[in-house]
């Protein structure tokens, strides 16, 4: 086992020292892997998936939502008043999911 993390540290450390020896010969300007690192809007918007809103939540969704509410009484009471969605945010802060 000693010996298999010795190897993977020491792999790990060649590595290291041959990426940053390609990279120092060259200009900063001219990395072409540097290319493609900023998008437009419009580009990032479809490729990131957008946030669900909160009637967009499945049963199971709001299921676990309640069952993390209803151990904290004062959360248990305002789910009862003002729903299930406005007691969590209130508690727990915004909806995992």
């Amino acid at each position: 086992m000693k010996t298999l993390i010795i190897l993977v540290l020491c792999s790990l450390a060649v590595v290291c020292l041959t990426s940053d020896a390609s990279t120092g010969s060259q200009p900063a300007g001219d990395n072409p892997a540097q290319e493609g690192l900023f998008v437009e809007r419009d580009e990032a918007s479809n490729v990131v998936r957008q946030k669900r809103a909160a009637a967009q939540l499945t049963q199971f969704q709001l299921e676990s939502l309640r069952e993390v509410c209803e151990a904290n009484l004062a959360c248990e009471h305002m789910m009862d008043t003002n729903g299930i969605i406005a007691a969590y945010t209130a508690y727990y802060g915004p909806i995992p999911y």
